[in-house]
This record gives structure tokens, sequence and C-alpha cells, in this order.
């Protein structure tokens, strides 16, 4: 399996868990994937206001760097441990 292929099954997976992952996860998640198929932030940062969107930006913003395929490897590897964690739906 390519790792698209693997990124591509992760990004269906996350979808399926048994349970909502920690806010702490679902950052790393987002910025993860984001990396993997945006690459680094490329938009300005929220507001004050905007605290959730804050938070996601600077979870990106993070990642900046990352190669894309060292993303999705990231990416992949996430996914799989919270399906050992918390298991599929």
């Amino acid at each position: 399996m390519s790792l698209d292929e693997k990124f591509n099954k992760a990004a269906e997976d996350v979808n399926k868990l048994k349970s909502k992952p920690s806010n702490e996860d679902l950052l790393e998640i987002y910025a993860l994937y984001k990396q993997a198929t945006v690459g680094d932030v490329n938009t300005d940062r929220p507001g004050l206001l905007d605290v959730k969107g804050k938070a996601k930006w600077d979870a990106w913003s993070g990642k900046k760097g990352v190669s894309k395929d060292q993303a999705k490897e990231q990416y992949v590897a996430k996914v799989q441990s919270l399906i050992d964690s918390i298991g599929l739906a």
C-alpha cells in the first residue's frame, strides 16, 4: 500500500472512531492533515475572538517545515495510535 493510500485510509478511519478523541489529539490530527494536504500554513492567524480557529491555526503553524510526506506518515501513525487506544465503531 502506498503512502497516499495509507493516508487516505487513515483519513476515512478517523471518522469511524468509537468515541471522540481529546481536543489535543484532534488538533494534532488537524495540523498533520493540513500540513500533508496544503503544506505550511498559508493564512493569517484568526483574531482574538476566534478561540477555536486560533488553536487550529497554531497547531498547523507548529508543523511548519515538515514535508508533506513526513506529515502523511505522522498522520497515519497518529490515527493508528488512536484506533489502538479507542477502537473503531
